[in-house]
């Protein structure tokens, strides 16, 4: 941890995200797919809580929740070791549960006495058995790093080698951190659905729109990867890069709205070398609807213009709070007045996102912070000279939103007076239904 130079102990109060256990949810989030936790029973149960349950209520999917099978660790397991106990409950598992893939998370007890996890999973692998295993220990990291341990260790345990033919027009995503981000369903499904309105076949891999496994057993014949996210997905595309000669585009700002969902489409087609007039088409298509909308919704803004907030802050993670920062300064006019960034990236990666935020738009600039600690944000957005009228951020903003006067709109982990099925804030819908809630929230704040 990077620590804020007003933190006065190592603690942290109110982390906003998951150790690399809740890396868990994103088997879970892989339709079809089953997580059996190699841990204690509330490392498992608390992740779920706070991650899918009250986080937007996004509910426990096919193999999550209570449904997951757990080694529930005890004292027995680590003084004599968990290897039995693991071999046990893959067996059981197996037999009594169905699912097209196990993943074995394992949790700080089990890596610290050295359980050989590796070995064990090995058995039922040599007997065809869909099972792997990723070392995930809450020591490892955040559920971020875990996210990527799991989808690696699906990809080079379970999808393996590959020395066929790339089937052009075929796309892998790597985008949001499902649960983590409590609108990731509705996020990813919109971004499928433009991409696939350009001519693309989408490989999204996670959610509903997701083939499931036999969906990830085609990631090698991709044509291209695509990463969309400040830098959640780089090492997977580079590892993908390194395994099946696949290059990747990356988009650090995950578009909101017209004006960067059409610049998106645009470079994805001109890279895919898709004709530029089936991508002008699809684009016009859905500006047609978005600005209708947004011509009906210029009515209330010019009533209440008066009441209209003009300065906002984010504090969420650094992929959503670039997109959000940028929709709300090149679409609708705001100005950022604070920026904090929540979920602690690797250190390589921070300057390259500091500079994202440095060129905002012509003219518009600011110099986002890292902060994991949830009093230090409180104490940061307290004693800042510019108060925000509208604050992007989460459950835990709301105290210190209402005492400088801010309205809340929750947009990141925990949103815990959100229920989210399908909403996204992405891509041309997803920005008619943010600009909905951030006026909604307006409305409400001054009532």
């Amino acid at each position: 941890m990077t620590q804020h130079p007003s933190m006065k102990s190592e603690s942290i109060s109110r982390a906003r995200y998951g150790c690399a256990v809740g890396a868990m949810q994103s088997a879970v989030a892989i339709p079809g797919t089953m997580p059996i936790a190699d841990c204690g029973p509330g490392c498992a149960d608390k992740q779920y809580a706070s991650l899918a349950f009250y986080n937007g209520f996004q509910g426990s999917g096919y193999g999550g929740g209570a449904s997951h099978p757990s080694i529930n660790t005890t004292e027995k397991e680590v003084v004599f070791g968990g290897n039995d106990r693991l071999r046990e409950l893959i067996q059981a598992s197996t037999k009594v549960l169905k699912a097209d893939l196990f993943v074995v998370t394992t949790g700080c007890i089990s890596d610290i006495v050295g359980d050989d996890v590796a070995s064990v999973v090995g058995e039922f692998q040599r007997r065809n058995v869909s099972v792997v295993y990723a070392e995930t220990g809450g020591f490892m990291g955040n559920n971020f790093i875990g996210h990527e341990v799991v989808v690696k260790a699906v990809i080079d345990q379970y999808v393996g080698d590959f020395s066929g033919e790339k089937e052009q027009g075929l796309v892998n995503i790597w985008t949001e951190l499902p649960y983590q981000n409590t609108f990731w369903r509705g996020d990813l499904a919109e971004i499928k659905r433009v991409l696939e309105g350009i001519g693309l076949k989408v490989n999204i891999l996670f959610g509903h729109g997701s083939g499931g496994v036999e969906e990830w057993k085609t990631i090698p014949k991709a044509q291209f990867n695509i990463v969309i996210h400040t830098w959640l997905g780089l090492s997977v595309a580079e590892h993908l890069s390194e395994k099946y000669g696949q290059p990747f585009l990356h988009f650090p700002t995950i578009p909101i709205g017209s004006i960067a969902t059409g610049n998106f489409l645009r470079d994805v087609g001109k890279y895919a070398k898709i004709d530029s007039k089936k991508v002008e088409s699809f684009i016009e298509s859905e500006e047609r609807d978005y600005y209708k909308y947004m011509e009906e919704f210029s009515e209330f803004f010019s009533e209440y213009f008066f009441g209209v907030p003009s300065k906002f802050a984010v504090v969420t993670d650094s992929a959503y709070a670039l997109a959000i920062t940028k929709f709300a300064v090149n679409q609708l006019g705001l100005i950022p007045v604070k920026v904090i960034l929540t979920e602690n990236p690797p250190e390589e990666h921070r300057e390259s996102i500091r500079e994202q935020f440095r060129s905002i738009a012509d003219g518009v600039s600011i110099e986002a912070e890292f902060i994991e600690d949830g009093f230090v944000i409180e104490e940061e957005i307290r004693n800042s000279d510019r108060k925000p009228a509208i604050l992007f951020g989460t459950t835990w903003d709301r105290d210190i939103a209402k005492e400088v006067g801010a309205g809340v709109v929750e947009v990141s982990f925990p949103a815990s007076y959100e229920v989210v099925l399908s909403r996204s804030y992405v891509g041309y819908r997803g920005a008619l239904s943010l600009i909905e809630k951030i006026f909604t929230v307006t409305i409400g704040a001054s009532a």
